[in-house]
């Protein structure tokens, strides 16, 4: 008998990241470069940032594998949206929204109940700080869910088709 995964908690996850793709694949470098406001990053880079940081939760602070297999992989360039001047477009955000979700999917696969509640030491600048592995994929999911709110929002004001999380299909 094989162990039960945690993929039944997560079970909308896969849904929200197809709707986040399907906004993003097709917009144009304009609509990519729409900003909620001159002090707020671009949708690209909001959308970039959305995605990096599953990979630098899942592999570089929990040490799973797989970064190599994402844009975010070489541990430099790990968040598009610190480099306002380098705009992505929309093939390669599509690209990074799927080769990233692939590290979640795997993770949902892999992970058991009994798994989640692994604790996960983390060094940031030198503070020693102590997750649960649960936590930190609980993180990713909100993260991913209030971002593509934000993108909502600044999409909808823009009069550009926005991230229906909920959409049936």
């Amino acid at each position: 008998m094989s162990a039960a995964t945690i993929r039944p908690f997560y079970d909308m996850w896969p849904q929200y990241n197809r709707r986040l793709r399907e906004v993003i694949a097709v917009m144009t470098d304009e609509q990519l470069a729409t900003r909620p406001s001159p002090d707020r990053l671009p949708v690209w880079a909001t959308a970039g940032h959305t995605v990096a940081m599953r990979v630098y939760w899942i592999c570089h602070v929990i040490g799973e594998p797989g970064a190599a297999t994402t844009p975010f992989g070489d541990g430099e360039a790990i968040d598009w949206a610190d480099d306002l001047d380098h705009p992505r477009g929309a093939d390669e955000l599509a690209d990074a929204v799927d080769s990233t979700f692939r590290l979640i999917e795997g993770c949902l696969d892999r992970w058991t109940p009994d798994m989640v509640g692994d604790l996960i030491h983390r060094d940031y600048d030198g503070n020693v700080q102590v997750h649960h592995r649960g936590s930190i994929l609980q993180r990713l999911f909100s993260h991913d869910a209030y971002h593509c709110g934000e993108l909502s929002q600044t999409l909808g004001i823009a009069g550009l088709p926005q991230i229906d999380l909920w959409r049936p299909d």
